[in-house]
Order: structure tokens, then sequence, then C-alpha cells
């Protein structure tokens, strides 16, 4: 009998009927998880503070204090860093996950605590699991070991006591001695500081192994992938690795890397599977290959709500509970967690496709974007508009950055793309044209903006040398684990930094109107 099959009836078939549930009853369990939440919390400092212990209902908790962002946050995660218990959560906090993105500060520290490991981190991973073995009855997914490229961790302020890392690393640490069996590289290797050495440890420790499946962020898996092809010699992964079916990915848009994933991934029984799983909890996971949106998580110990976009950075924000959202509109993702994270806007932007089930995609971020001439240019836009030049001109895209030129010598405002490309494009200036149409079509905003350039001129493609943006994430010592690329910023401060190492002489700057 197949092995896969039979952990899958006596392990996850019953999960999968309790996910069934969600397309009827993800109110009621949203409110569950909320109460649950808040009784738990009620004598802790913070509960007392607001007092949790009379919430009954989402309206009292939504009218006891306002949205927080990290800024509001950071002086709890301080004192626990320090040592103090029992602020925000009243079990003890040992970990913190080290993030970057939306503050003032170069690192947020977000606590991780034991319950939100199991009841969040970890059931994500098993649920993402259980949802491909439903679909995908012939699996063989543990005849083998799955690969899990992650990132590492250090001692919490020179102690002992606790440490901050890549959440990937918390998982590593933490995870049932069990599962090591099923897993590749050692955790030696995965909690391995420096990036170069760990993917050639990796690459070393694995290549004979029979590995199934993949965990991980596509553009640094890609760069492993790469380095395993270049060792072995072989074109594709699959003749490295005969059995392997599927890869769990998230961390950063799969779209300019699934033509990549294509040519060094051959096997038709290959598939892909986005989840949502960042340092502050596991949010969703692809359940239809044929459908980019995810399922929305809703029994986990987390409680959403949603600010609409237009309200972000306003004194007052909106904000809606789960059975009050709209498909089609751009939120502000908000949580409440079992680590103590309380109304905390995360800073991604989501948008919903379905509500029976809750399913949605990821649009951007609330601080990646770009708004200087009132285009409200989200990384969703960015996205589509570079698929489609990708598609009409050959070309395979590495990474990508973009900000605006408020104005130059010239008098004359637009955006400057800065691109790094797998596959040069046949026609770079249709390229450019093209993502500046693709841009007109999905955003009407942009489209405003660009009528006859009179407040936005077309935009400037910068081609980026190979390695840039590696490079320019090495000299912030972030390699690997879950750091990237910031893809729109309303700001030049990324992008200056990045042109300054950009000084190969086939660098070039086209704009859409070079026709």
């Amino acid at each position: 009998m197949n092995t896969t099959r039979l952990l899958y009836n006596t392990y996850f078939a019953h999960r999968c009927k309790q996910l069934a549930r969600y397309a009827g009853e993800a109110g009621d369990l949203q409110q569950q998880v909320l109460l649950r939440l808040t009784h738990t919390a009620a004598r802790t400092e913070w509960g007392q503070r607001h007092g949790y212990a009379s919430i009954r209902t989402y309206d009292d908790f939504k009218n006891r204090f306002p949205v927080q962002t990290y800024e509001e946050v950071k002086p709890y995660v301080e004192r626990m860093r320090a040592g103090e218990q029992n602020l925000l959560w009243p079990t003890e906090i040992r970990w913190f996950a080290k993030s970057s993105g939306t503050t003032n500060d170069k690192s947020k520290f977000l606590p991780v605590s034991r319950e939100s490991l199991h009841d969040t981190h970890y059931r994500g991973g098993q649920d993402a699991v259980a949802i491909y073995l439903n679909g995908n009855p012939e699996s063989r997914f543990f005849s083998g070991k799955g690969l899990i490229l992650g990132g590492s961790h250090s001692p919490n302020l020179a102690t002992n006591h606790s440490l901050v890392g890549d959440l990937s690393a918390i998982l590593i640490e933490n995870i049932n001695p069990l599962v090591n069996l099923i897993r590749v590289p050692s955790k030696e290797i995965a909690l391995m500081e420096h990036f170069e050495p760990k993917i050639e440890a990796i690459a070393r420790t694995t290549i004979g192994q029979h590995v199934t499946n993949l965990s991980g962020v596509p553009s640094w898996m890609l760069v492993l992938i790469k380095h395993i092809l270049e060792k072995t010699g072989r074109e594709s992964l699959e003749q490295v690795w005969p059995d392997l079916e599927v890869f769990f990915h998230g961390g950063v848009a799969f779209t300019p890397y699934r033509e990549q994933y294509q040519q060094i991934i051959r096997s038709p029984r290959m598939h892909y599977v986005e989840t949502y799983n960042a340092s502050e909890g596991y949010f969703g996971t692809q359940n239809d290959p044929a459908d980019p949106a995810m399922l929305l998580m809703v029994d986990y110990g987390i409680f959403y709500e949603f600010v609409p976009l237009e309200d972000v950075g306003s004194d007052a924000p909106r904000t809606y509970s789960l059975d009050q959202v709209e498909t089609g509109r751009n939120y502000a993702l908000v949580i409440s967690t079992s680590a103590g994270l309380w109304r905390y806007m995360i800073g991604d932007t989501v948008r919903f496709t379905s509500i029976r089930p809750y399913k949605f995609v990821i649009t951007g971020r609330t601080k990646h974007f770009i708004n200087a001439f009132g285009e409200e240019l989200i990384v969703d836009n960015a996205e589509k508009a570079l698929a489609r030049a990708c598609q009409a001109t050959g070309a395979q895209i590495t990474d990508y950055s973009a900000a605006p030129v408020f104005m130059d010598e010239h008098a004359k405002c637009r955006h400057q793309w800065l691109v790094e490309f797998a596959r040069m494009p046949d026609d770079v200036q249709r390229f450019a044209r093209v993502l500046d149409d693709t841009l007109k079509e999905v955003n009407s905003d942009y489209e405003a903006k660009r009528q006859n350039d009179l407040a936005l001129q077309s935009p400037e493609l910068v081609i980026a040398r190979p390695g840039l943006f590696r490079d320019w994430l090495a000299s912030k010592g972030k390699l690997g684990g879950q750091h990237k690329v910031p893809r729109l910023s309303n700001t030049r401060e990324h992008i200056e930094e990045m042109l300054k190492l950009n000084t190969t002489a086939d660098s070039s700057a086209i704009s859409a109107e070079e026709v």
C-alpha cells in the first residue's frame, strides 16, 4: 500500500474535513478565536490595562485601544527581551523572530510564544501538507525527505535565556525531533549563519538523499538549486531527485520566478503551493493549483481585522472583522495573536477573491508602494505588468525594485525601474512599453497621471548588472533567510544605494517612449 496515503488517512483526512467548515462557519470560528485569546491574556499587564476580562464581542475589543504598528509595540518587546514576562501574553516568551521592513528601525523583533509555534506556525505547515495530499491522492510525499531552506539565530542580548533569529530558524530549532527523520539538511547545517557556506553544505549533504519536497523562499531556493545543478552537472533537478513532486513556497511573489523553475524542474508531476507564513503568523495556504488565491486559515491562534487601504495612515482608520470584508477591495492586514500581538498592522495588504470560503491574494505592503504623484501603484500592479512584459518579450526577471524620480534637470517626473534579468528581453524598448501600458490597464490612477505625460512621464528602465540585488542584500547583512528586496518604494533611499553598486559598463537606462 502507498505509505503516504496510509499516513494521510490516519493523520490528515480528519483535518481536511474540519477545513471544509471554513466555507460556512468562518465568522463563528473567528469569534471563538477572539474570545479565547482575550480570555487567556486577561491577567497580563496588557489585558488588565484594557479590561480583557469583560470583552464579549468584537465591538468590545476594537473600542478598547487603536490599531498598532511596531512603534507602539516596541517598548513592550524591549522589556520582554530584557527578561520581563506576563506583559502581552501569559506564558514565557523566549524567542523573538527578527524581521525587517515596515518600521523606522533596522530590524524589528516579534515575540514568539510556545502557543504561537504550535497553534499557528506548525499547524500551518501540517495543514499545507494535508491540503496538498487531499488534492493529490497518488502522492509519494512521505517516501522521501523534505528539504527546508531556512535562516539562522543568535543569543538575545548576549544571554542564554532566549534567542532571536529568522522565523524559519526558530521553527527548525523547536521542531519535533521525529520530524528530523524526514527532513534535510541536518539541524547544524540548516542553522548555519553565513549563506554561501550554508548553500555549499546543503548541496554537498543532500545531493545523495531521496528528496520529494522543498520548502523555502523562491529567490533563495533558486540559488540553491542552481548550485546543485552546477555541482552535479545535471540540467534539471529531477535528474538529481527523480521523485521530487512539490515546492511549498512563500515570502516573495512566485510570478517572477515561475518560468525559471519550470526550466530547471521539468517534471510534469511537479507542483507548486504558495503559503503565507510570516514572522507574525501563518495566514494562508493555496488549496487549488488552478487558483493563485490562498485559503485564509481562520481557526488558528490569530484573530483578523482589516483596514481599507485608503485609511492606512489616518488617525482613526476604519477596521472590519472578517465577516464585514468585501471581495475586490484592498485591505491592510491587522492581527491579534497567541504571541501577544494585539491589533497589530503587519504591513501587508490583501484582496479577497472569495468569501465562501475566504480566499485572498497578497497585493503588496503598506510601505512598499509608489504614490509620489497620486498614482497609488502597489506591488500587485507591478507583478502583473512585469509578467506581461516578460511574456511579450521572452524575458525572465531575477529581481527588481522601483522608485519615483521626483524631478530631473528637465523638470520631468517618472518612475525608475531597476531590473535584473535572468534572460534579457528580445526588445528592451518593447519591454518598457508593455510595462507602461499594462500599468495603465490595471491602475486607473496611474493611467490618469500618465495622460499626455502631464504629471508623470513614461517609466525609465535601468538594466541591473548580474548579481546586483544579491550584492546589495549582502552589503546589508541580509543574504538568505526571509530577507527580500524592496519591490516598490515611495522614496529613493534604497534605489540610490543599488544604483551606486550598479557600475558595470553594460548597465543602461531605457525609457518606454524610446520606441
